[in-house]
């Protein structure tokens, strides 16, 4: 009986581990005007040290991406992806001086029926942002996203980061965010009312910050009804 248990519910947090899964970007945050920019897509949990293959089950359930480079002046470009081991990669090349946002978009994922561990019926829509400063002149980062949550730099300074958290485009206040580095290191913050959130680096490290909003909003998508859509966006520091 105590094996079973225990089988049970290693069972239930795998599942619900690979639920807890975020899409996130990276790139270097520094680039120039001319050079090739590489850009690189992960899903797992940085943190715990899980990083999906990019030709595995888990990540072929969320491959349905969009990727841009956005420039300082508001110019989309589409970029397309290449799968690796454990990413997908794609590149571009800037081609003018200023703040680059680099936005993936995901709303494109089956639902999912986790009513078995009282967490319902929905559909999760995965956004990450990521920015480039090239040149001097530092700009905030673009937003591109009406039906979601996203997240926009505003930070003055390189060590004090300043974020604002939009939910369809409006400022989302006293909403939870995480920052998570390696091994584990969590910090909660919650957003003001102003959906602002101001934090310390204290270590030269990768930092990846993500929040999430749930919808109370059924609906149905690829014949399959949902009860609400799970909002996860995750902003990526090197």
């Amino acid at each position: 009986m105590n094996k079973f248990i225990l089988t049970l519910s290693i069972v239930i947090f795998s599942s619900l581990q690979s639920f807890a899964h975020y899409m996130w970007v990276e790139t270097n945050p520094n680039g120039k005007v001319g050079k090739s920019q590489e850009v690189k897509v992960f899903f797992g949990e940085y943190t715990y040290g899980e990083i999906e293959e990019a030709n595995g089950d888990a990540f072929k359930k969320v491959q349905n991406f969009s990727l841009w480079a956005i420039d300082a002046q508001g110019n989309k470009t589409a970029l397309k992806t290449v799968a690796k081991d454990t990413y997908f990669v794609a590149e571009f090349t800037p081609k003018n001086k200023g703040t680059y946002t680099v936005i993936l978009d995901n709303n494109n994922i089956d639902v999912i029926d986790y009513t078995q561990y009282n967490f319902g019926i929905f559909k999760t829509h995965y956004h990450s942002v990521a920015k480039i400063q090239i040149g001097k002149k530092d700009n905030a980062t673009a937003t591109l996203n009406d039906e979601g949550i996203t997240v926009k730099d505003i930070s003055e300074s390189k060590r004090t980061v300043k974020l604002q958290v939009l939910y369809k485009n409006k400022a989302l206040p006293k909403n939870e965010v995480k920052v998570y580095v390696a091994d584990l290191w969590t910090k909660t913050l919650t957003t003001d009312e102003n959906g602002f959130v101001i934090f310390n680096l204290p270590w030269e490290t990768k930092y990846i910050v993500e929040t999430t909003y749930k919808e109370e909003a059924p609906g149905k998508y690829n014949n399959k009804e949902y009860e609400f859509i799970w909002h996860c966006v995750t902003y990526t520091i090197l």
